[in-house]
């Protein structure tokens, strides 16, 4: 359609709201679906949260706030970064948006010119590239293959980085995979950044308190302080504290880049929800009990699930170490035919064919950049996962 933005011809719908919407469609339509697509945690907003919100209600608090978040918002932020992370910001250099994916896309949007390279690891967040291409920059996208655990290395990163280079976008622990990077693998990264001064850090840390075993979460600027002038440090409340809805995300950085993205706001969407924002300040500032708790959830379905894939035929899954996705290789699957007579040629028809013939929902490995694999979201009941691997386990084993 010739009236429409020829920008939009460089980006494609999010591959994981169309699995969702897809699943949701088929279970209203009476198909026995389970949807392991969506990326949010599956129970409800602790109490004291939602108790603030409703305190913020009866209060009048549902005016217009400062275009890039409340004080009392940005305060939270600020003592957040400095007891989790030995972080020190002061509230200038804050911005708070409509979810994380707005606060990267406001940074995007400030800082690239026509040209201007991302570097991205893949298998990545299927919005990444995209915003970079809808902001007019070019995404250059570094693969960590299963072998390095879905990680990339210093070598790697060290002979993406070009003239043109402004960003590296660093994800950990990741979602599609779940990987996360210890200390020593992202110093090593850090090392890299420091021989370049010209390249920009923008960390998206949402998964930061889904840890599982022994890991230890940590941040760039944190594991090399010489990066702090040139580190967007983002963040959000959506899973740790099972506010998906509620669409708050922040960040940190130096002041001029957070001018910049304010001034992107304020012509975009303005403030976030104030009610949304009183409720992220009690959510930062209350009680953190329950988030350990939640991880322990967590790390028990990521056991069960990655017990019974690697029971399936031709399925390879390795054990993450946060967030709640596994993203197992179906190496062994491909050139096969199901069961029901359909061609396994990649991973987006292992998919197809997954729902189709057995009501699991999946996504396909290709819409994070990294093939032939899928990933499964296990932010649902023991129940619905362990009847959706006994499925795939079925689906596998009638390949032919």
């Amino acid at each position: 359609m010739a009236f429409l933005s020829a920008t939009l011809d460089r980006v494609k719908p999010s591959p994981t709201i169309a699995v969702t919407t897809k699943a949701q469609e088929l279970k209203a339509a009476g198909k026995d679906i389970i949807g392991l697509g969506a990326g949010e945690p599956d129970f409800d907003t602790p109490e004291n949260i939602k108790e603030a919100a409703i305190r913020a209600i009866h209060e009048g608090k549902t005016k217009y706030t400062a275009v890039d978040g409340i004080p009392e918002l940005k305060k939270a932020i600020c003592a957040k970064f400095k007891r989790d992370n030995a972080l020190d910001y002061t509230p200038a250099q804050v911005t708070v948006g409509t979810g994380g994916k707005q606060v990267l896309y406001n940074a995007f949007m400030a800082t690239l010119n026509p040209g201007d390279e991302v570097i991205i690891p893949a298998p990545y967040w299927v919005s990444y590239p995209d915003m970079v291409l809808l902001a007019g920059g070019e995404p250059v996208v570094v693969e960590g293959p299963m072998q390095t655990g879905y990680k990339i290395t210093a070598d790697q990163l060290e002979a993406a980085i070009t003239p043109r280079t402004k960003w590296f976008l660093f994800n950990s622990p990741s979602n599609p995979t779940g990987a996360g990077y210890s200390w020593d693998e992202l110093k090593a990264l850090t090392d890299v950044l420091m021989r370049h001064p010209h390249v920009w850090v923008m960390t998206d840390d949402m998964y930061e308190h889904l840890v599982f075993d022994d890991f230890k979460f940590c941040t760039p600027a944190e594991v090399e302080p010489g990066l702090y002038d040139r580190t967007l440090t983002v963040n959000g409340v959506s899973k740790a504290y099972a506010m998906t809805g509620w669409r708050i995300g922040y960040a940190a950085g130096p002041v001029a880049l957070i001018k910049a993205m304010g001034k992107v706001q304020s012509q975009s969407t303005s403030n976030p929800c104030s009610v949304s924002q009183y409720a992220a300040v009690e959510a930062l500032n209350g009680t953190q009990h329950y988030i350990p708790e939640n991880a322990k959830l967590f790390q028990r379905r990521r056991d069960l699930v990655v017990s019974m894939l690697n029971k399936a035929q031709g399925i390879v899954c390795p054990t993450p170490e946060g967030a709640f996705y596994v993203y197992p290789s179906i190496a062994g699957c491909i050139g096969k035919t199901t069961a029901a007579g359909a061609k396994i040629a990649d991973d987006e028809a292992f998919a197809t064919a997954l729902l189709e013939e057995t009501g699991v929902a999946v996504v396909f490995g290709a819409a994070f950049g990294l093939s032939p694999n899928f990933r499964v979201s296990y932010a649902t009941s023991d129940e619905a996962l362990t009847e959706a691997c006994t499925r795939i386990q079925a689906f596998c084993a009638g390949l032919s």
